[in-house]
Formats: C-alpha cells, sequence, structure tokens
C-alpha cells in the first residue's frame, strides 16, 4: 500500500524550494515530534545537500518526552544539523530562533548582515503557527486542515532574519505503509485518503502494543484485549458508539480515537522511535530498488520485442 495524495500546488512548491534553495543560508524543517522520521520529507532531504538545517520538532508537549529526548539525540549525529523540541505552550525558545539560526551560520557573524532561511514542512505540521509566533503578528494563514498554505511569501522577523515560508508539502508517493498510516493519524494527509476505520485499526494494534498502561487508564479497562479490532469494540461500547441492534458503529469509534489521539487526550504518545525508523528506512531502500528493477526488466523485455519484430519482418 502506498498513498498518492500530491495536489497540483504541492508540485509546483516543490520546484520553487529547488529553485531558491542556492538563494538561502540554511533550512528550517519543522516536523511533528510524535512522528519525526514519517513527517521529514525525502525531497526536502536531497534538496539541501550539505546545507545547515534546523530541525524543530513541533507538537512535543504531545508526544512522548524520553522518545522526544532519543530522536533529538539521533538528528544531530548529522553535524550539520541542529535540532529542537517546540510547543506552542512555551513560545520563548522558539523566539529566541534568530540566534540559534545565526550560530548556524558560521558566514554570518555579523548582526547586521541578513541570514536567509527556508522554513518547509508538511502540511498541518504547525509551521504557520510557528512563524506567526516568531513574528508576533498573524503573517501566515493556520489551520487544522492540510493544505492551508498555498504560495510562497517572503517574511521579515527582524533581527537579521528573513523567512521563506512555503506550502506544506508532502512528496509523490508516500511508500512505507507505516508512515502512511501515521501520516493520516496526526492529520497531515486529507481524510480522503485513507479510511478512517483503517487508520483506527492501526492506531489500536500500536497503541496497545507501545502504551498499554495508557490505554488501560484512559478507557479504565482492568487488560487489554490481544488484537485491535476486540479492543476497537470494547472502545465503542464503553462510549457509546453503537447503531442499530447495540452493535458498535466502528465509524464513529474510528473517529472518536483518532480525535483522541490528536488531541492529546490519550496521552503523551510518540508513534515511531529512531530504531523503528531505521528499519523501516532500509525497508524503503529495498522497495525502490526492487520496483526501479522491475522497471529495468520491463525496458529490456520490450527492446527485445521490437527486436524481435523488426528481425520478422527483415
Amino acid at each position: 500500500m502506498s498513498i498518492n495524495w500530491f495536489p497540483g500546488h504541492m508540485n509546483k512548491a516543490t520546484r520553487e524550494i529547488h529553485d531558491i534553495l542556492p538563494k538561502v543560508d540554511l533550512i528550517i524543517e519543522v516536523v511533528d515530534a510524535r512522528l519525526p522520521y514519517s513527517s521529514a520529507n525525502p525531497v526536502i532531504e536531497n534538496f539541501r545537500a550539505d546545507k545547515p538545517c534546523l530541525k524543530l520538532l513541533s507538537k512535543s508537549d504531545l508526544a512522548d518526552p524520553a522518545v522526544t529526548q532519543q530522536w533529538l539525540d539521533h538528528l544531530q549525529q548529522d553535524p550539520s544539523v541542529r535540532a529542537m523540541a517546540i510547543t506552542t505552550q512555551n513560545p520563548e525558545p522558539t523566539r529566541k530562533l534568530a540566534d540559534t539560526c545565526r550560530q548556524m551560520v558560521n558566514k554570518k557573524i555579523d548582526r547586521a548582515t541578513t541570514i536567509t532561511a527556508l522554513i518547509t514542512g508538511i502540511p498541518n505540521v504547525g509551521k504557520s503557527t510557528l512563524i506567526n509566533t516568531l513574528a508576533g503578528r498573524q503573517v501566515a494563514k493556520a489551520g487544522n486542515e492540510p493544505a492551508v498554505t498555498q504560495r510562497q511569501q517572503r517574511i521579515e522577523l527582524g533581527e537579521g532574519l528573513v523567512l521563506i515560508d512555503t506550502p506544506g508539502i508532502l512528496w509523490p508517493k508516500i511508500e512505507n505503509p507505516a508512515s502512511g498510516y501515521r501520516l493520516a493519524l496526526s492529520g497531515a494527509i486529507k481524510a480522503t485518503a485513507m479510511q478512517d476505520d483503517d487508520v483506527a485499526l492501526y492506531a489500536a494494534e500500536f497503541l496497545m502494543e507501545a502504551y498499554p498502561e495508557l490505554m488501560k487508564e484512559r478507557f479504565k479497562l482492568d487488560a487489554l484485549p490481544a488484537e485491535g479490532v476486540p479492543f476497537l469494540e470494547t472502545i465503542g461500547q464503553l462510549r457509546g458508539c453503537l447503531g442499530r441492534g447495540g452493535h458498535v458503529d466502528f465509524d464513529r469509534t474510528a473517529t472518536l480515537l483518532i480525535n483522541e489521539y490528536r488531541s492529546g487526550k490519550l496521552g503523551q504518545i510518540t508513534l515511531e522511535t529512531p530504531a523503528m525508523a531505521e528499519k523501516e528506512h532500509v525497508r524503503v531502500a529495498e522497495i525502490r530498488a526492487s520496483k526501479a528493477q522491475e522497471k529495468e526488466e520491463r525496458k529490456k523485455a520490450r527492446k527485445a520485442a521490437y527486436k524481435a519484430k523488426a528481425n520478422k519482418k527483415a
């Protein structure tokens, strides 16, 4: 299963990012602290080469603090990357980003010199809210739906920092199934891209395995079912998500679980660890290599068929 949700404005925004990169001093990439691997755009990583990158783990108040620290340590193994956990609940570190950017761009040591930073992130990751906090005013449209920002804009922040704001962009094909589910669960993908019941089943199975005590506490259970479907049935019964005949309405139950996760009512939960991401990264590379090989074999087969046909005519 792979997800293809790549509206036209995202394709345009990707081209514009590629074109403007030579003119910027560093990249600020906003990722979701609950899924730092799945919410990092591989297209941006390919574009940036060795350009300095400040990774901001947004919504860190909703993430597992211990796992967030693992991610900060993991990301900063790359000498060109600095990582910070941020949240709208504590805006002070965000307001000091100009100094952080200046420290990262070694050639810009004079405060009178302007630093130009490209700020990017996938949809609904909190980028616009961050920009408004930095600016101290409403300069970027924020919302709970993906694809709110749809054009590039230049924002003068003062203190020698200029931001180039870009639309939230995904990449053309999300090949890692787990990343697709996590992005859908977090709200980064339009609701029409995946079925809520599929996303909720993925969430139920993950949450029971990774955060069993939080699930028991939230739903007042002494023990958890062995599988995801019975867990969703239990949640539906407990919360009154019932249809005709008293049967559990799975659509309502799925919506409830997804919304409670997004709002943080289930607790501070992170959907992936660096160890999980490394394994999945290897798997995605294998998938891409396999597809490339299949494509090459189809190309050779077409050439052989064409040659055989030409020889037959001769």
